[in-house]
C-alpha cells in the first residue's frame, strides 16, 4: 500500500511541559549524567543558573508527548507493525533549567516511499516561556513493506 502524503505540513496542538528539579535529576541519575550542575542547586547556581539544568537529551522528556499525536495520526498513516525507529536529530538553543516552561508543537514535515519502506520525519519545536527556542528537534520513523 503506498504511503499517504496528504499529511506533510500538518500540524499538532503544542504540548506545555513545566520542567521539574527532581525529574531533571532522576533523568540524570537515569542516563548516568555524574555533573554537578544536573544534580545540584547549589553546584547549578555556583555556575550561574537560576537551578539545576537538564542535560541535553532532555529534550525527549518534554517534546516526544507532542510528536506522539503525530505519530498515531490516522491521517499519516503509520503501520505500526512494521514500523522501526529511524532516528532522531535534535539542535539546542539556550539551556533548559528547572523551573522552565517549555511549549512544544510537532508537524509532518514529510512522508516519502523508498526501496519498499516508508519514511515518516516529524519536526518538534520546543520554546521556553522566554519565546526561546531551546530545542528543534526531526523525528524519522520507518515502515517496512508500504
Amino acid at each position: 500500500m503506498p504511503v499517504q502524503t496528504e499529511a506533510v505540513g500538518k500540524s499538532y496542538p503544542p504540548v506545555l511541559y513545566a520542567v521539574g528539579r527532581e525529574k531533571v535529576r532522576e533523568y540524570a541519575h537515569a542516563v548516568g549524567e555524574s555533573d554537578p550542575v544536573y544534580l545540584d542547586v547549589e553546584a547549578a547556581r555556583a555556575a550561574g543558573h537560576a537551578d539545576v539544568v537538564a542535560p541535553p537529551m532532555f529534550c525527549v522528556v518534554y517534546s516526544a508527548m507532542a510528536v506522539a499525536p503525530g505519530i498515531f495520526d490516522p491521517d499519516v498513516g503509520i503501520n505500526f507493525a512494521a514500523m522501526l525507529h529511524g532516528g532522531q536529530e535534535f539542535h539546542w538553543g539556550p539551556l533548559v533549567i528547572a523551573g522552565d516552561e517549555i511549549t512544544t508543537q510537532a508537524t509532518v514535515k514529510e512522508i516519502s516511499e523508498r526501496d519498499g519502506r516508508g519514511y515518516y520525519v516529524f519536526e518538534s519545536v520546543s520554546k521556553n516561556q522566554d519565546g526561546e527556542t531551546v530545542c528543534t528537534g526531526t523525528w524519522t520513523n520507518i515502515v517496512r513493506g508500504v
